[in-house]
Formats: C-alpha cells, sequence, structure tokens
C-alpha cells in the first residue's frame, strides 16, 4: 500500500483540512463580528432618528449621513431602570449600547417583575435618546419599547415631549407579526396615528390603548390609537408593552424625573 492510500496519512489529511477550516471561519467571524455590531448601531441610531422626525420611514441613508445625523441632533443618556436616575457604565460608550443584547448577560440584568409584555429579564440600565439639535436645547426625548408578539418579540422606539408625556413619533423595526395584519404595526401611516396622543391619564396611569376599531382625534380621544384590522393579538400586545415601558416596572421613575428637569 502506497504511501498516499494510509489510513494513518487519510485520517491526518482530514484532521488538518478541519484545523484549516476551523480557523478560517473563526478568523471570518471573528472580522464580521465589528462590522456586524456596527451596522445593528447604525440600525437603531437611524430608527431613533425616525421616531424622533428626524428621518423619514424607508429614506435611504448612507452610514456618513446616519453617523451625522445622530451627531448633531442625538444625545444618549444611560439610566437605572429600577430608580431612574442617571447611571453610567465603565468602558461603555453609551452610543453603542444596546439593552436588548445585555439582558441575556445576568451580571447586567435582573428577571422582570411579573408581567403581561412576555418579558422575562430586563437590562439594569436603559438607554435614553434626548433630540438636542446642534448641542441646544432637549425637543423631544425617544425611548426603546418591546414585548413579546404574536410570533416573537417587538422592538421599536417611541418619542415623547418635553411634558413626558405627548407621544411625537414611533417606529417598529423590528418584529415578526403577520403581514398585512399584525405586520402593519411597522406601516408608517398607523404609526403616524400616534402623533398627539397622550401615554398617561391624569393620574399619571399608562394608558396608551390601540382599540378595536377606530380611535377619535387625539385632541378628543388622546389615550386611544386604531386597532389592526384582522390582528387582534398584536393590537393587544402593543398595548401592554406600552403599558409596561411606561410603568413603575419601566421607564416611568425615570420618566418622573424627565417631567421634573432632573436629566435634560
Amino acid at each position: 500500500m502506497s504511501k498516499l492510500e494510509s489510513t494513518r496519512y487519510t485520517v491526518l489529511f482530514a484532521a488538518a483540512v478541519c484545523v484549516v477550516c476551523a480557523f478560517v471561519v473563526a478568523l471570518s467571524a471573528v472580522g464580521l463580528s465589528a462590522k456586524q455590531e456596527a451596522e445593528a448601531r447604525q440600525y437603531r441610531q437611524k430608527n431613533v432618528l425616525i421616531a424622533a422626525g428626524l428621518a423619514r420611514p424607508g429614506e435611504a441613508l448612507t452610514a456618513a449621513e446616519i453617523d451625522r445625523l445622530f451627531a448633531e441632533n442625538i444625545r444618549v443618556g444611560l439610566v437605572d431602570l429600577r430608580t431612574g436616575a442617571k447611571a453610567e457604565l465603565p468602558g461603555v460608550d453609551p452610543k453603542s449600547y444596546d439593552q436588548r443584547k445585555v439582558r441575556n448577560d445576568n451580571a447586567l440584568s435582573h428577571t422582570a417583575p411579573p408581567n403581561n409584555a412576555g418579558l422575562s429579564r430586563l437590562p439594569n440600565v436603559g438607554a435614553v435618546y434626548y433630540v438636542a439639535p446642534k448641542g441646544g436645547k432637549v425637543e423631544l426625548v425617544v425611548l426603546p419599547v418591546e414585548g413579546g408578539g404574536m410570533w416573537g418579540m417587538v422592538s421599536g422606539f417611541i418619542a415623547l415631549d418635553t411634558d413626558g408625556n405627548t407621544v411625537r413619533g414611533l417606529t417598529f423595526y423590528e418584529q415578526k407579526e403577520t403581514p398585512g395584519l399584525g405586520g402593519e404595526i411597522g406601516n408608517p401611516k398607523w404609526q403616524a396615528l400616534w402623533h398627539g396622543r397622550r401615554a398617561y391619564d391624569a393620574g399619571w396611569e399608562p394608558k396608551l390603548t390601540v382599540i378595536k376599531g377606530r380611535a377619535g382625534p387625539p385632541d378628543k380621544d388622546p389615550h386611544r390609537i386604531d386597532g389592526l384590522s384582522g390582528a387582534t393579538i398584536t393590537s393587544n400586545a402593543v398595548t401592554r408593552l406600552m403599558a409596561f415601558w411606561f410603568s413603575e416596572k419601566g421607564y416611568g421613575p425615570y420618566l418622573k424625573r424627565f417631567r421634573q428637569g432632573d436629566l435634560a
């Protein structure tokens, strides 16, 4: 038997190929990881800009344009979700902070209190996005919101006026709802219906509700939004996630401080 036909040679050759392939895959993963994280950061930032009315849904923006618009108009802060106070994470750039990612890190998150929003863990620290053009006065604050939908998690951003109550913009940038039904939460026309609604009632209890049927205009029906035809489950899911994030379990403690001017 020739050397090339021996079992030992075959095994060694196969092992060498495996090692080389594993090295190439590992090298590619490391190289792509930084690129993927940068793209994810810019995608979040673009959707913050959309919620703030600084970019249009579906608008084609280059990475450089997103970076410029964000740098010129947005200031990012970190807050302790349990107290609403300012927070810091050593070595973490607030602009790159991804609170959805850290909720899977036991050191940076905690078990969510009982809730109807489909949330099992929460980050200890949440991000807040202050809209302050050219570094001037804060005009809006944009908050991340998320919760369980019909087929998976729904993630978005909601912009509030300086009263910490009036909705000025909304976007759901990640969702797996049924196209044409629950998936309409991604429709800019439906999202525009939220403009001018109020997150809280007179007693500062969360009140935003997606109803079945049509709601009145914001000045006469400030807490209700048109339902999604044929998508009761998704409509209820959006109502529940909004109720959670505006409650004391979510951004409620922070918004109380914001309304008092503590963090702006």
